[in-house]
C-alpha cells in the first residue's frame, strides 16, 4: 500500500466555530462530531479533525488547499464578503493581493484560530 495522509488534527478555540468557517468557505460538509474532534473531510478523503484546546496553546500553522478556479473564485468573494484580511505572500508584504505564481491563483488569510490558509489553483513549481 502506498502511503497518504488520512487525518491531521487541527488545534483550534472553537471546534464547531472552524470546521464551519473552513466547510462554509469552500463548500464542503461538517462531519458528526466525535469525541472532541468535529471533521471537515476534503475532496481526497483526507479529513481535517477540528479540536478545540485553551486558545493560548494554539501554535499557528499553515494549511495550504489546492483547489480549481471556479471554487478559488467563489472562496475568495466570500473572503472579501466576509472582510477577512488576505495577501499575495506568505511574508503578509501585498496586503489586498492575490498572487499569480505558476499561472494560476493564490492567496493567504487567516482562520478564526489564527492558522493561515493558503488556497492555490495551481501547485508550485508546475
Amino acid at each position: 500500500m502506498s502511503v497518504e495522509l488520512n487525518h491531521t488534527i487541527v488545534h483550534c478555540r472553537d471546534n464547531r466555530e472552524s470546521a464551519a468557517f473552513f466547510a462554509d468557505l469552500l463548500d464542503l460538509t461538517v462531519g458528526e462530531e466525535w469525541g472532541p474532534f468535529v471533521p471537515v473531510v476534503l475532496a481526497n478523503d483526507v479529513t481535517l479533525d477540528f479540536a478545540t484546546i485553551p486558545a493560548g496553546s494554539i501554535t499557528s500553522q499553515h494549511y495550504a488547499f489546492l483547489v480549481s478556479e471556479a471554487e478559488f473564485d467563489t472562496a475568495f468573494a466570500r473572503i472579501r464578503a466576509l472582510g477577512i484580511e488576505f495577501y499575495a505572500d506568505p511574508q503578509r508584504t501585498q496586503p489586498g493581493e492575490i498572487n499569480r505564481n505558476d499561472g494560476g491563483k493564490g492567496v493567504y488569510f487567516p482562520d478564526p484560530s489564527g492558522h493561515w490558509l493558503e488556497l492555490i489553483t495551481r501547485p508550485y513549481g508546475g
